[in-house]
């Protein structure tokens, strides 16, 4: 038989269940504006009917409902929406960072401006097509040698600011893989303040909240890849369990940075076994360091394989990497150096070893005012031919030799009582044809000499290109770039935006619903209330009022 009281309990359960929806209504107005919180709601069911199925139970009509209780506070979270948002921050990060880093180079590069290299190489040559003209002229001697000097000048403010924003960036490592490593920690921290908890049957919401935020984070430096593992003892069925989290290569590679009692993190060799996240000049590999600072020599993430493909994984970390410069094996076991600024620095290399070298070689063949053969015009004695990649090359070392104007040699032949012949400014001519000559191993006929006289066309370094043509598809390349680092960035932002908006209509607090509920909980907790004093009221009639009939 049933209680006398069951309708009290009934409408008590009812009073605690609502009153609970109520306090987990406000805790979600009250984080309405706090970044990354997700709406939480109680799960209501019923309570075990009376009489339960049993052997021994009751013979009644039927099953009778004894009220409602609060199953569990969920939070209200899309798990394949939060993977689709880290995989569109992951490539924004990767592209805003490629992006960023072309921007500057354009704007040191400044082309096509009139400050530019292209600029001022194209006044030098201008500036010796005038000569040609008064190859006896003081002043426009003068001025071959200013816009000779300007063209040392850009060369070398080029080279050092593309050196110095490589600097910048390698900087930018440190502090992207210093906040991975901070991330990872924190991460690790939560999983074992959730690993605390979920084994009494909890479900800490906020705890599940601040994890995902730190995951989100992360996400824009590498490619992550999250699983789940059950705490131990008697979690709940809503319990999210804890996380373990890889980084994952371009090659499909997975390493572990995050287990659910354990944390690792990156770093390079700079510091030998210990743990640093300094760069060198270019990074080869980074590796995987206990949570104690010392490497795992197995754990090693190569930035690219031999045939130079990258390997590393996606994210803004990449794309500095690939900004900075990476180095690898190719199939000889030589070792080649690829990335962004590296790759300019080397091509401004060439230009200007090319340049300055063909410009000495036409103008020693020259005679001076001063009946004299030609000098350098370039000071190249600090070059190296090895210019590929090792950044100690012409752009950095070019200088001008200190001639006098007259020592400019403008003229090709030499007047019959020894003077130099004041009209003769072919050389002068042959100087500034110098921009067009494509450089490709044939002889090119140099004008003005009483024998003919030919020039080997051997400065390969710039390829089958003339020296405008080779600079002008430098340029070109560059703009390429950098317009497909910024469309892709924006593409990626709006994907990422458009997630968000979804992963928002789910999970973000509006404050209209939740009104409504407040009202809903509010008019079931009243009516719980009444139902009480209902109950009251007839066993207050039954205990007080029954047997008094006749008196």
């Amino acid at each position: 038989m049933r209680s006398t009281f069951m309708g009290l309990e009934t409408a008590k359960r009812a009073l605690f269940t609502q009153q609970s929806a109520l306090h987990t209504t406000g805790h979600n107005i009250a984080n309405a504006n706090t970044p990354g919180y997700s709406r939480q709601r109680v799960n209501f069911g019923t309570t075990t009917p009376f009489a339960p199925a049993a052997m021994n139970q009751p013979q009644i009509p039927g099953q009778m409902g004894t009220g409602v209780e609060a199953n569990s506070i969920q939070r209200v979270r899309d798990n394949f929406l939060d993977i689709q948002f880290r995989q569109e921050n992951n490539k924004l990060g990767y592209w805003d960072s490629r992006s960023a880093a072309l921007s500057e180079m354009e704007n040191i590069i400044n082309e096509p401006t009139s400050n530019g290299l292209g600029a001022v190489m194209g006044e030098f040559w201008q500036s010796l097509q005038d000569l040609s003209v008064y190859p006896e002229n003081d002043g426009a001697r003068n001025v071959v040698l200013e816009r000779g000097q300007s063209v040392v000048d850009t060369f070398h403010y080029l080279n050092d600011s593309l050196t110095q924003i490589k600097s910048n960036i390698g900087n930018e490592i440190k502090v992207s893989l210093d906040s991975v490593n901070s991330l990872l920690e924190q991460i690790a921290d939560i999983n074992g303040q959730i690993g605390d908890v979920e084994p009494h049957g909890n479900v800490p919401n906020d705890l599940y909240d601040r994890r995902d935020n730190l995951v989100d984070e992360l996400s824009g430096y590498i490619d992550i890849k999250v699983t789940t593992t059950q705490s131990e003892g008697d979690p709940a069925d809503e319990a999210e369990g804890l996380y373990n989290i890889s980084i994952v290569g371009a090659n499909g590679k997975e390493e572990i940075l995050v287990s659910k009692d354990n944390y690792y993190q990156l770093g390079t060799d700079a510091g030998g076994d210990k743990l640093s996240t300094s760069v060198a000049d270019s990074v080869q590999s980074l590796y995987i360091f206990t949570s104690e600072g010392n490497k795992i020599s197995s754990k090693k993430l190569d930035i690219a394989d031999e045939n130079g493909n990258v390997i590393f994984s996606r994210g803004e970390i990449r794309g500095l990497i690939e900004s900075y410069g990476y180095k690898y094996e190719d199939g000889t076991g030589a070792e080649v150096e690829e990335g962004i600024y590296p790759n300019m620095l080397d091509e401004l290399d060439k230009l200007a070893y090319t340049f300055a070298n063909t410009f000495n070689d036409i103008h020693n063949m020259g005679i001076d005012l001063e009946n004299a053969s030609g000098k350098d015009f370039f000071d190249t004695s600090n070059f190296t031919t090895d210019i590929g990649k090792e950044h100690v090359g012409a752009s950095k070392l070019i200088e001008m030799t200190g001639l006098t104007s007259k020592e400019i040699a403008a003229s090709t032949t030499v007047s019959a009582n020894g003077d130099v012949n004041a009209g003769d400014g072919k050389n002068a001519i042959n100087l500034s044809n110098i921009q067009n000559w494509v450089m490709d191993g044939d002889q090119v006929t140099l004008e003005g000499f009483d024998t003919p006289t030919t020039y080997d066309l051997d400065q390969t370094l710039i390829g089958t290109a003339s020296m405008n043509s080779f600079y002008e598809g430098v340029i070109g390349g560059l703009g390429v770039e950098a317009l497909q680092a910024n469309r892709l960035s924006g593409n990626s932002e709006v994907l990422r935006e458009s997630v968000n908006q979804k992963r928002q209509s789910v999970s973000s607090v509006s404050l209209d619903e939740e009104m409504t509920n407040m009202i809903q909980f509010q008019h079931a907790y009243n009516a719980a209330a009444r139902n009480i004093t209902m109950v009251d009221e007839m066993l207050d009639k039954i205990i007080n009022g029954m047997g008094l009939v006749g008196r």
